[in-house]
């Protein structure tokens, strides 16, 4: 028997809580994975907290990524010892997730964690940063550089945010933070390499078709009005790269920017990534990534404090990355 946390039916009602299984009761997938650590993302909030309908069918075990080790396989890819990790692919929504010690995997769900990342380390970055260096990789493939501008991120205190600072940083651009205004934001985002901070309600506003030329690029985890702003004040030929609707699913934008200005929107779906795009991304990452500013965003939490921080998270009480070690 091992722990998990389960969303069940409870009178008609998605309830979470921690519970005890057995491997039996797993689904009939081809890799166990022994779960070291899994990592709390809003989508999780949403799930755990009941908060949103993500769960499609129940019972379900939450978590939308973990790390760990290969326990059994019955596919050649794998072999038992091997260091994985697994995002998206609907855990949490229609597979059984991370949140749990043992977890049964399809194999092409599997990534292989980078020799230079440990498993906390790996849910440290998690499906948020995983998304950051997607939406850093789309900015380089679009031939953005350093010297083309400055690049904004918007909810740059969250996990997707924070990242994306780190890793654009890394790289020498120059990162513009737009975040609540406060000394310990701005303390946080510029020891991750930001070199200004601006208030989110600069953004979160009505925004007229065209504003001035600002960004080269944008790393957007908010969407609605913020990202309707920052697409206005993109630069020629810029990218926005989207990746999050925390602000509202909607846009109240229109062609402008896009016609008059060469504006690219890409969108960045994490879940549904390919194998080959999904380790590019980790590869690049586990060189990226400077160990002490990676620490600086995270705190490590006992999987039983899931419940409660689902509800901090949606409620934006939670800044930077937290990991959950499934085994304390």
């Amino acid at each position: 028997m091992f722990n998990a946390i389960l969303i069940e039916d409870v009178d008609g009602k998605p309830k979470a809580g921690l519970t005890r299984l057995s491997t039996e009761q797993l689904p009939a997938e081809a890799v166990l994975v022994r779960v070291s650590h899994s990592a709390l993302n809003y989508k999780d909030g949403l799930a755990v907290s009941a908060r949103g309908r993500i769960a499609r069918s129940l019972p379900m075990v939450a978590g939308i990524d973990l790390a760990g080790t290969v326990e059994e396989s019955s596919c050649p890819s794998w072999k038992k010892g091997d260091r994985v990790l697994v995002n998206g692919f609907g855990l949490s929504e229609r597979y059984w997730g991370g949140y749990s010690q043992f977890a049964r995997m399809k194999p092409e769900w599997l990534v292989r964690i980078p020799d230079e990342l440990t498993a906390e380390e790996a849910m440290a970055i998690g499906t948020a940063g995983y998304t950051s260096m997607l939406c850093v990789l789309a900015i380089e493939d679009h031939g953005i550089k350093p010297s083309d501008g400055p690049v904004l991120v918007t909810g740059a205190s969250g996990g997707v945010g924070s990242v994306a600072v780190m890793l654009l940083s890394a790289l020498g651009f120059e990162v513009v933070a737009a975040s609540g205004r406060s000394e310990e934001n701005e303390k946080f985002l510029s020891d991750l390499g930001a070199s200004r901070l601006i208030g989110r309600d600069e953004l979160a506003r009505a925004a007229k078709p065209l504003e001035t030329e600002t960004w080269a690029a944008v790393v957007d985890s908010v969407g609605g009005e913020v990202l309707a702003t920052a697409i206005a004040q993109t630069r020629y030929e810029g990218i926005v790269a989207a990746c999050g609707l925390a602000g509202g699913t909607g846009l109240a934008s229109t062609v402008m920017p896009f016609i008059l200005r060469g504006v690219t929107l890409r969108g960045i779906d994490s879940v549904m990534a390919s194998q080959a795009r999904r380790q590019r991304a980790w590869n690049r990452l586990a060189k990226l990534v400077v160990k002490s500013q990676l620490a600086s965003i995270y705190s490590v939490e006992a999987m039983s404090e899931v419940p409660s921080l689902a509800h901090e998270i949606i409620d934006g009480k939670i800044r930077g990355r937290v990991v959950i070690d499934v085994n304390a």
